[in-house]
């Protein structure tokens, strides 16, 4: 059937105006809008109200338009590098050794919790890995690995490398969205027991109050008023950083792929992708960036821009979907739910021996799980001030996303029936 709107002008518009409501919305001060967006994530809407404008109103077509090639190959290496761009090594470090022991044990219970959990599922209920289209789930939840994370970026980024369906991705992400929001519901409900959790992880907290003002000093150095010529060296940076990211993959992916035969004796056949090494760039150019006078942009909003590429590209995702179809796969909210407690395991394991403090439990797991999103709304659960660490420590997680979805994408490849 002929979509009504054929104009990719007038769909991006649309686009931009769900999006534009869903964040007013979800902002506003009005009781019964909390209400609804406690119950209701979000980022869930900005994924599937577009896909409503596809199916059932049938007001555009996803698989028409152009805009999702757009917004992939120009917006998404463009915000990986802006988001990149603010990864403060140094004030990782002096959050001290629990914080970032904390994060990388999330990420740890990520990639591992993946092949675990599809080991244990494909032995309980092993029809839960039969979607009867032909579909090897793993390559789906490639996307959930790359979100739990790094955040939507690199879910977008799996998706591609891994050819993952429309269909299947669509379910994928109600099983990342629904299973993560419970993980930070318990997350924020812990908040409120902190000292109680505290006392029995036998943590000392006295850091968390020089943490607090470090944080604090850091978000006041920062904090500007963009003018117009920072506005344009920021998307300088972030266009220019996309140009040589995709002339790095015209380059590298045709030499990967005269070595199909012997990558693929490793399952490697992702490194002949021109998308891969296009994140990979973008990726590795904004890390680089971090380490030079460019990263004093974050401070004029170089993060915020590229959150609203992160965006856009997750409208035209959600564009593309038929909403008709999330539902008929439930079984795999199974191996989502098995996922998430062993990443909960896990981290809970780790932070009773180093007797980390449940702050850093709390926003090491959403820096990975949440991402930019919820990790500064965790953060801000313990104490506003402390909103930043949430983010410098979601934005390391952009940066380790596409790496840790990688290998844990091997892996689930090497278990999966």
């Amino acid at each position: 059937m002929e979509p009504f709107f054929t104009n990719d002008a007038i769909v991006l518009g649309l686009l931009i105006i769900i999006v534009a409501a869903v964040f007013h919305t979800s902002s506003s001060s009005n009781p019964k809008w909390k209400k609804f967006y406690t119950i209701v994530p979000s980022i869930l809407l900005c994924y599937f109200l577009p896909g409503l404008l596809n199916w059932p109103l049938g007001l555009v077509s996803g698989e028409d338009s152009n805009l999702y090639f757009v917004a992939s190959r120009y917006l998404l290496p463009a915000s990986l590098v802006l988001l990149c761009l603010s990864i403060d090594i140094k004030g990782i470090i002096n959050l001290g050794p629990k914080a970032v022991i904390m994060f990388f044990a999330a990420t740890v219970g990520i990639v591992l919790g993946g092949p675990l959990a599809i080991l244990i599922i494909s032995t309980i209920a092993p029809d839960v890995l039969d979607i009867g289209s032909g579909e090897e789930v793993w390559r789906g939840l490639t996307t959930v690995a790359g979100s739990w994370i790094g955040g939507g970026a690199n879910q977008a980024s799996m998706k591609e490398i891994f050819g993952v369906s429309d269909s299947l991705f669509a379910t994928m992400i109600v099983v990342d969205v629904i299973c993560a929001n419970i993980w930070t519901g318990f997350l924020l409900y812990g908040a409120s027991k902190t000292q109680k959790v505290d006392k029995w992880l036998k943590s000392d907290t006295t850091a968390i109050d020089d943490l607090r003002d470090r944080v604090e000093s850091y978000q006041a150095s920062i904090a500007k008023i963009p003018t117009l010529p920072e506005v344009m060296t920021i998307l300088a940076i972030a266009f220019g950083g996309t140009a040589l990211a995709h002339w790095g993959a015209d380059v590298i992916a045709p030499l990967m792929e005269a070595r199909s035969e012997w990558l693929a004796k490793y399952s490697l056949e992702s490194l002949t992708s021109g998308f891969f090494w296009l994140v990979v760039i973008a990726t590795t150019i904004g890390v680089g960036l971090s380490f030079t006078k460019m990263r004093k942009y974050e401070g004029a909003g170089a993060s915020r821009l590229g959150s609203v590429f992160i965006f856009i590209l997750v409208a035209t995702i959600g564009m593309r979907m038929n909403v008709g179809e999330i539902f008929d796969n439930l079984g795999l909210f199974a191996i989502g739910i098995t996922w998430m407690l062993f990443h909960v395991i896990i981290m809970i394991v780790v932070a009773k021996l180093i007797k980390a403090p449940f702050f850093f439990v709390a926003v090491g797991s959403q820096a990975n799980v949440g991402g930019a999103a919820s990790a500064p709304v965790v953060a801000s659960a313990f104490s506003p001030a402390l909103a930043p660490v949430g983010v410098l420590l979601a934005v390391l997680g952009y940066a380790l996303g596409t790496y840790g979805a990688l290998l844990c994408a091997q892996l689930m490849a090497g278990v999966s029936p």
